[in-house]
């Protein structure tokens, strides 16, 4: 999306005179993402559209729960929930995926860490979380995808199963992958809190388990040594793997993500194996 008025205003007050550096925007979201100068000073700005629920998580992420990540993650600067925009410090550093990084056990063993950090401020019980999810797991199957009839119903018998006992909650950043990692003179930052919420902790789990640690168990052994130690109790990692391989079949397909898709079916596949 263009920046609206009132954003493009608001950015005039804060940051007088800043020039923009380079886009980053990307992805099916909408969301504008710019990378900003002022004197000495770099900043990134993230704009969305009215209605978008994701800068809204990032700024609750910012106002309650990234204190213990320091340096390590982005320092809020200006913000403004009706505009939908907010200004964060610039991190500097290399994007992790693609990187050499992305293949080194001390990046794991650093994700791990921060993300103890994240998930070890407070826990919360929520006696109703894995119900809403299996319902929602459940009108997703009702919903356009490619998921193969056959399949659809193996799935439907799957959750239909599922028990929904109490969950234990904490501040979660919801796309803990390499995607979302910096390293900077070998030290690990994390950005991109659009995703932020109170989930299980295990939830930030499941990209790395369906992609970096699939044939790699000396990355998972890393980042459990950091993380401290596994939070996936068998029966909830089952249902999770599951509810995230449906989800990211159906929302890719819905996207016109076709890799993304394809990543899907064989996350379907693989927790139906």
């Amino acid at each position: 999306m263009r920046l609206g008025r009132r954003q493009r205003e608001l950015l005039r007050r804060w940051l007088p005179g800043a020039e923009v550096v380079r886009d980053h925007s990307w992805g099916p979201d909408g969301t504008t993402v710019l990378e900003l100068r002022l004197g000495d000073d770099r900043y990134i700005a993230k704009a969305a559209a009215e209605g978008d629920h994701h800068l809204l998580r990032e700024l609750r992420a910012h106002q309650n729960w990234l204190g213990p990540l320091g340096a390590r993650g982005p320092e809020l600067v200006h913000a403004d929930a009706d505009a939908r925009l907010l200004v964060t410090r610039f991190l500097p550093g290399e994007l992790v995926q693609g990187h050499d990084a992305e293949r080194r056990p001390d990046t794991y063993r650093q994700a791990g860490r921060l993300l103890a950090s994240l998930h070890g401020q407070l826990t919360v019980e929520d006696a109703d979380f894995e119900a809403q999810l299996k319902r929602k797991t459940l009108s997703r199957l009702d919903g356009e995808h490619r998921i193969a009839p056959e399949i659809v119903d193996r799935l439907r018998a799957e959750v239909g199963s599922w028990p929904t006992p109490p969950a234990a909650l904490v501040p979660t950043h919801g796309d803990w992958q390499p995607r979302n990692w910096l390293v900077h003179e070998g030290v690990l930052r994390v950005i991109d809190f659009g995703r932020a919420d109170l989930r299980p902790a295990f939830t930030d789990f499941t990209r790395l388990a369906a992609q970096q640690f699939r044939g790699a168990p000396e990355l998972e052994a890393a980042f459990l040594d950091g993380y401290g130690h596994d939070p996936r109790e068998p029966g909830a990692w089952r249902r999770e793997r599951f509810r995230e391989a449906i989800a990211t079949a159906v929302w890719a397909y819905q996207m016109g993500l076709s890799d993304f898709e394809r990543q899907g079916h064989r996350m379907i596949e693989e927790a139906l194996a």
